[in-house]
């Protein structure tokens, strides 16, 4: 079969071996493929990711000597059945989704991220028929391939527990961002701001739903919090509002002053601060969100930043910043998104600004790196 392979930082269309699927697995026929943002990274820094995942154990992580195919975003058609793999869930000629994890004799791998589970950038990929879904009927091919792109949106906002009275920022409005803003909205958050340098992103990210649209050349997405009663910014902030608290409680005679403060921080009444989305990516974000985010926020580490990073600890202990860093999410969630995105919920069409076949992958990499020019293009293996 052809399919586009990643070497030593190239990208090049070639004739692979065919795909056999073993039991429990399925091949598909792959319709559309996305490109995504950490496979722009992965292309280029993959060395330095493959040397975490062996830290962590996991040794077949794609190095730049490895020839891969890569491709994890992917919707297609059953084409074939592995010995034994229940057919009544999943007929031939059925179009479904899947995770991209895929189990072999020699253990769990990441489809498309490893040599040994070729990914969608292909005309066939193979899945674990655990981890497939079907589409749900009249779902167009382009909208079921952002399935896994807005279920990584729909983890890392769960992550970040934004309630719907939260403000919520998210920083950087690359495909991520921008589902990460679709999201949001889908989840009942009232109040989001965008920010991002580009034009052509901050407009997709009002099309998505943000309600506060920022350019931070000339305007600070933090400077709406500088005047603000509700989220605290000065360093000596926390200890007024705590001093105030505790002159007006004890004021009341044999009140239990311990247990009504508790109590108000069960029920989420004690200070608070914004949950901001870092999407972006790149060494120095995590410090830029640390120091001007306003005391107590919580930090939703999304984009992927392949090389080494520092931020001062001190800033975040005094602010009491908390930090979570994401990654993928789980099968519900891959569901919900999919459910979502059939049912209208989660309009993913402004994302998707362009198509190519296999012979212009190595071009579409090069072309999203101008974001005037694309956010999200999908591959058609046909095309």
């Amino acid at each position: 079969m052809r399919a586009v392979v990643c070497h030593q930082s190239r990208l090049t269309v070639e004739d692979v071996p065919d795909l056999r699927p073993a039991q429990g697995q399925l091949l598909l026929d792959v319709e559309r493929a996305g490109i995504c943002g950490s496979d722009l990274h992965a292309r280029t820094s993959c060395d330095e990711t493959a040397d975490d995942a062996a830290a962590l154990g996991y040794e077949d992580f794609m190095r730049s000597t490895d020839r891969v195919v890569m491709g994890h975003e992917f919707v297609g058609t059953v084409a074939e059945h592995g010995p034994g793999t229940r057919r009544s869930a999943f007929p031939a000629g059925a179009r479904v989704v899947a995770l991209p994890v895929l189990r072999t004799p020699d253990g769990v791998h990441l489809t498309g991220l490893s040599a040994k589970a070729p990914g969608g950038y292909a005309e066939q990929v193979l899945v674990d028929a655990a981890m497939t879904m079907r589409v749900p009927d009249g779902l167009e091919a382009d909208a079921a391939a952002l399935t896994e792109p807005m279920a990584v949106a729909l983890h890392a906002v769960r992550r970040g527990q934004v309630g719907a009275r939260d403000t919520a920022v998210v920083v950087g409005c690359g495909p991520i961002g921008l589902a990460v803003i679709a999201m949001l909205k889908a989840t009942g958050v009232r109040h989001v701001i965008a920010s991002d340098f580009s034009p052509a992103r901050r407009e997709l990210a009002a099309q998505m739903g943000a309600d506060v649209v920022v350019d931070p050349a000339t305007e600070s997405p933090w400077s709406s919090f500088a005047d603000s009663r509700r989220y605290l910014t000065e360093a000596i902030a926390l200890a007024e509002v705590g001093l105030d608290a505790m002159d007006k409680l004890r004021a009341v005679p044999l009140l239990p002053w311990a247990h009504v403060l508790r109590a108000a921080d069960k029920v989420g009444a004690t200070p608070r601060g914004p949950v901001v989305f870092e999407c972006v990516g790149l060494p120095g974000m995590i410090e830029h969100v640390v120091a001007h985010a306003p005391l107590l926020t919580r930090v939703v580490v999304v984009g992927v930043c392949m090389g080494q990073d520092s931020f001062r600890p001190s800033m975040a202990i005094n602010k009491e910043v908390d930090l979570r860093f994401v990654f993928a999410y789980d099968p519900s969630e891959f569901h919900q998104s999919l459910q979502w995105i059939a049912s209208g919920k989660v309009d993913v069409r402004p994302l998707v600004t362009g198509t190519v076949g296999l012979d212009g992958v190595a071009n579409a990499f090069d072309d999203l790196a101008d974001p005037e020019r694309h956010a999200k293009i999908l591959v058609d293996p046909t095309r």
